[in-house]
C-alpha cells in the first residue's frame, strides 16, 4: 500500500512538473518587457510622435507608387507591391531583396526583386531574383488577381551558411494565407555569375519569418507557419547542419490558442535561453512572449507583454555591444511611426525612440554593420527604403531624452 501511495505521489508530482513546464510558470514571473519611470500604466497611451528622434540618413530604393505620387527616387512604376524587405552584408556588398509584384498585396504574378550597394545607401538597379510564378505570369488569365488558381513568391530573407549564400522565398497558390502547396525555396548566389541558382525545396509546408539563425549548440533555427497555421500555430525548424533541407519542428503550444500568433521573432538570451515574440493577430495591441531553455525543443505558453504593438511584423536582435535592438510599429493605433527599442538583457526594453514616421511605414529589417544600423522598411507597401543610423549617435539621443506621456 505505502509503495502503491508513494508511486500515486511521485506521478502526481510529475503531472504537475508537466503542467508547470508547459504552462511557464517560472517565465510568468519574468520582468515586464517595457520599463522605465516614463512608462506609464497603460504602456498604449505612450506619445509616440514626442518620442525622442532618432537622426538618420535616408535613402528610396525602389518605388512603385502609381505616377504622380510622391517619388524621390529612380525605378517607378505603374502601381503595384513593395513589401517584406531583407538586408545582409556579403562579400563587401549590402544586399536587399523584397516582394515586387501587381497590386497591394501578395496577389498572381509576385516575384522576388534585389538590389546591391557598396555603402548602403546608393543601390543598384532591381533586378528580378525567382523567376515568374508557374503558369502566372504577365499576360496569365488570373494575373494580378488573389486566386487559387495562380501563384505567388514572397521573400523570405539571406542566408548566409558557411561560403555559400542563399535568398529564400516561399511559393504557394495567391487566394489566402496560405496555400496548401506551400514551400520554402532556396537560391544558391553563383558570384561569378552574379545569379541565382535555384536549389529546390528546403522545407515543406513552410512560410519562414527571418532567415535561419545559429542557436548555442552551433544548429540553425527558424520560425515555421505551415499552410493551416492558423489551427496548428506557430513552429520552429530546427537544424540545417547536415543539409539545407534537414530539420525537425517543434510547436509553440499556445501558440494559436493564447494569441493568433503571426510573424514570429527570437533571438538567443545571455545565458543561452532563448526569447520568442510573436505578433498578436488578435489585435490585443500588445506583443507576446515566449521562452525555451532547450534550443527551440520546447517553449513556455506565450504571454501577453506590456509591449505595444500595432499588429505588425518587427524585427530585432543582439548588438555587438551586448545590447538589443528592436524596431517596431509600437503606436498600437496605426502603423506609423517606426520606432526602435533598446535593451541591455533582451527580456526588459528600457529606451524607446522614434525612426520614420508621419506615413504608413512598416515591416522593418535592421542590420548592423561598421558601427552603424541598416533599417530597411516598406513605405505603405509599395516603396523599399533603408535608414542609416550611428550608434553611438543613437545611444546619446536615447541617454539624454525620454518619451513624453499624454
Amino acid at each position: 500500500m505505502r509503495s502503491m501511495i508513494g508511486l500515486l505521489t511521485i506521478l502526481f508530482t510529475v503531472c504537475l512538473s508537466v503542467r508547470a513546464y508547459a504552462d511557464g510558470p517560472l517565465e510568468s514571473q519574468a520582468p515586464p518587457m517595457l520599463s522605465g519611470a516614463w512608462v506609464p500604466a497603460d504602456s498604449r497611451s505612450i506619445d509616440f510622435a514626442s518620442l525622442p528622434r532618432i537622426a538618420s540618413e535616408h535613402v528610396i530604393v525602389s518605388d512603385v507608387r502609381p505616377i504622380g505620387g510622391d517619388a524621390t527616387k529612380v525605378n517607378k512604376t505603374q502601381g503595384g507591391v513593395n513589401q517584406h524587405n531583407y538586408l545582409i552584408f556579403y562579400q563587401n556588398l549590402f544586399w536587399i531583396m523584397w516582394s515586387d509584384g501587381p497590386g497591394v498585396e501578395d496577389r498572381v504574378g509576385q516575384r522576388v526583386k534585389y538590389a546591391t550597394s557598396r555603402d548602403g545607401l546608393e543601390w543598384s538597379a532591381p533586378e528580378y531574383l525567382t523567376p515568374e510564378p508557374p503558369g502566372s505570369g504577365v499576360g496569365t488569365e488570373f494575373y494580378g488577381t488573389r486566386s487559387e488558381k495562380g501563384f505567388r513568391w514572397i521573400a523570405r530573407g539571406f542566408w548566409k551558411r558557411g561560403d555559400e549564400l542563399y535568398a529564400l522565398a516561399s511559393l504557394d497558390e495567391a487566394a489566402g494565407f496560405f496555400g496548401p502547396s506551400l514551400a520554402l525555396r532556396a537560391f544558391r548566389l553563383d558570384e561569378k555569375a552574379h545569379t541565382w541558382t535555384d536549389e529546390g525545396v528546403i522545407a515543406d509546408d513552410c512560410i519562414n519569418n527571418f532567415p535561419p539563425e545559429q542557436l548555442p549548440n552551433g544548429q540553425w533555427m527558424m520560425s515555421r507557419r505551415a499552410h493551416d497555421y492558423k489551427k496548428t500555430g506557430v513552429h520552429f525548424l530546427v537544424g540545417g547542419t547536415e543539409s539545407i533541407r534537414t530539420w525537425e519542428s517543434f510547436p509553440v503550444l499556445g501558440s494559436n490558442s493564447e494569441l493568433t500568433a503571426e510573424e514570429p521573432l527570437w533571438w538567443v538570451l545571455p545565458d543561452h535561453r532563448l526569447l520568442a515574440i510573436f505578433r498578436d493577430n488578435r489585435r490585443s495591441g500588445f506583443v507576446y512572449r515566449s521562452f525555451s531553455s532547450d534550443n527551440g525543443r520546447t517553449w513556455s505558453t506565450p504571454e501577453q507583454t506590456n509591449f505595444p504593438d500595432a499588429t505588425s511584423k518587427l524585427h530585432g536582435f543582439r548588438l555587438r555591444d551586448g545590447r538589443y535592438v528592436l524596431v517596431s510599429n509600437a503606436n498600437p493605433k496605426k502603423r506609423d511611426p517606426l520606432t526602435i527599442a533598446l535593451s541591455s538583457d533582451g527580456v526588459t526594453f528600457t529606451q524607446l525612440g522614434y525612426l520614420v514616421g508621419e506615413r504608413h511605414v512598416d515591416y522593418p529589417h535592421v542590420m548592423e554593420h561598421e558601427g552603424c544600423l541598416y533599417v530597411a522598411f516598406a513605405g505603405g507597401k509599395q516603396t523599399v527604403e533603408v535608414l542609416r543610423v550611428q550608434i553611438e549617435e543613437m545611444t546619446k539621443i536615447l541617454d539624454q531624452a525620454q518619451p513624453l506621456v499624454r
